[in-house]
């Protein structure tokens, strides 16, 4: 014990040496330093459906979300690109774009053009979902972390160009972020709570305490996945904003058999109209493979677009009149969201900057995800919470059409701690919860009395978390790998038809899923196009015997 402890004092001792000349440093390194120019909007850009309607490209990505930027991006190298986005720019946009504006996005909403769109599960839950170029990337905390190892074996990836793609990813828009000293407090009391060991400033998935990336540059300005489509060829690409994609078109050569993507059929997204465009796939003669629609719409929007237009189950799409065209069950199942449960450590509301969370928690073999921030509830109020998520929950559910309207969000329903190891798991959280949460740390920096007075038993534990659960805002889920897609993401039964993005996984990768959306976009886009490249190759060869 008196070890652990001496370790424990001798880690912080150091750890405030190490902060003191870090800040030093960066005090000194920012006296050189102007302002960053403004971002500007990207030049390939455009709101008028009339330049899109009508027209082919190699490759259709619907959703210009957190996955959607960056396979845009790379597919552009070599071929003509669609990205279509029902949201706006998040240029210009403080909402978006400035850190002391963090999680205003989130309570400032409204039924067609704000950057965040609410919805609620049918768990009675409320939840928000991106709708701007960027999607969640752009109304996060910008905390950026990798995947576990383990979890990339699992999914069976190629572990260099999971690296690479990473690593392009983190080039153009993560940064070193500067603790914030209620960042620091958060930091203490983890440790505080034996989430150990300290890890310092590391991008990897590893068990203890660590800071991690951040999408915020140190002027406070977020890198959203849009600024990854300036890695884009602008001769290549158009992204069409504030359109909504109402199905996927599909085409017959005669072949029973065989069912073909065609293209998409559109709206635009602001309800003025319900007037329907299209976009179309190029259709390549001399050549064995083309190229695809994409679904980069994430967890809600995928599996929601899969539906209207036919692919799901044949039950469920006879209630709405739906065309059926592949009956893959699987489309919509699978729904999961990390349990959270968050604690205020402030005793009433204040009217602090928000802060988004710079700082992890992770422990017991990866199970507990915890982390601390300062969001508001009002435009002149915020509170203090310390929230921690169950990484791997087993309760899952199942998303549904609640209307043929694809501006509207579907039916959703979590199931929260259904199974009881879930609940078993988020008691034991709890516990560990409130040690961070009523540490020392915390409470001198609060200015209030240190009390140890945590919950005494499981079932306090238990029902605390019946009364308390929330959202993460992490769900995954809906068109998973195996059950409605590929290993190539490839959907099965159509032709020219994948989807990429958080809507495949069975888990969220990291402490948070977004470093790894983005890298997946960049990943499969590179996997596309050496398929196409090896393809073309194959086509060649066969040609000239």
């Amino acid at each position: 014990m008196e070890a652990s402890k001496f370790k424990f004092q001798n880690t912080i001792h150091h750890d405030k040496i190490l902060k003191a000349f870090i800040f030093l440093l960066v005090d000194l390194s920012l006296c050189s330093l102007s302002h960053p120019q403004g971002v500007g909007e990207l030049p390939f850009m455009t709101t008028d459906v009339k330049e899109v309607a009508g027209k082919s490209f190699d490759y259709i990505v619907v959703g210009g979300g957190t996955a959607g930027c960056p396979l845009a991006a790379t597919l552009s190298e070599k071929f003509s690109v669609l990205l279509i986005e029902r949201g706006g720019s998040p240029y210009g946009n403080p909402l978006v774009m400035d850190k002391s504006l963090y999680g205003f996005s989130l309570i400032r909403t409204d039924e067609y053009s704000s950057v965040a769109q609410a919805f609620t599960s049918t768990d009675g839950v409320g939840n928000c979902r991106g709708r701007v170029l960027g999607g969640s990337s752009a109304i996060n905390g910008g905390f950026y972390s990798r995947a576990s190892e383990d979890f990339v074996d699992k999914v069976g990836w190629d572990k260099e160009l999971v690296k690479d793609a990473y690593a392009w990813v983190e080039s153009k828009i993560v940064s070193t972020p500067e603790l914030t000293p209620w960042q620091t407090v958060v930091e203490f009391g983890l440790l505080e709570a034996g989430i150990l060991p300290y890890n310092g400033y590391s991008l990897e998935h590893i068990e203890g305490t660590k800071i991690g990336g951040s999408i915020f540059d140190i002027w406070g300005i977020r890198h959203t996945s849009a600024d990854l489509l300036r890695a884009a060829n602008p001769e290549n690409i158009v992204v069409l904003l504030n359109a909504t994609v109402k199905n996927i078109i599909f085409h017959s050569n005669g072949n029973e058999n065989e069912t073909r993507v065609h293209g998409i059929r559109f709206m635009k997204s602001d309800g003025s109209t319900d007037q329907t465009h299209e976009a179309y796939l190029h259709k390549h003669k001399n050549s064995t493979s083309s190229g695809d629609v994409i679904l980069s719409a994430g967890a809600l929007g995928s599996p929601q677009i899969l539906l209207l237009s036919g692919i799901g189950p044949h039950e469920h799409l006879k209630n709405f009149n739906i065309s059926h065209v592949v009956n893959l069950k699987g489309v919509g199942k699978r729904m999961k969201d990390n349990p959270c449960i968050a604690v205020l450590v402030d005793t009433d509301p204040q009217n602090r900057l928000p802060d988004p969370p710079q700082v992890s928690g992770i422990a017991k073999d990866f199970k507990f995800i915890i982390e601390g921030g300062i969001i508001p509830i009002s435009s002149n109020s915020t509170r203090m919470p310390i929230a921690a998520k169950i990484a791997f929950p087993a309760s899952e559910g199942k998303l549904k059409l609640s209307s043929t309207d694809p501006r509207q969000n579907p039916s959703v329903k979590f199931n929260y701690l259904a199974e009881e190891g879930d609940l078993e798991d988020c008691a034991n959280m709890v516990h560990l919860l409130e040690k961070v949460a009523k540490s020392q740390s915390v409470a001198f920096y609060l200015g209030v009395k240190h009390q140890n007075n945590l919950m005494t038993t499981t079932d306090e534990q238990r029902k605390f978390c019946k009364e308390n659960a929330r959202t993460y805002f992490h769900y995954h889920g809906g068109c998973t790998v195996g059950s409605v897609v590929d290993d190539d993401y490839k959907v099965y039964g159509v032709k020219g038809l994948r989807v990429v993005d958080g809507s495949t996984f069975m888990e969220s990768p990291g402490t948070n899923p977004m470093a790894t959306l983005l890298m997946l976009g960049r990943y499969q886009g590179i996997k596309i196009l050496k398929e196409r490249e090896d393809s073309s190759s194959s086509f060649s060869t066969h040609q000239k015997h």
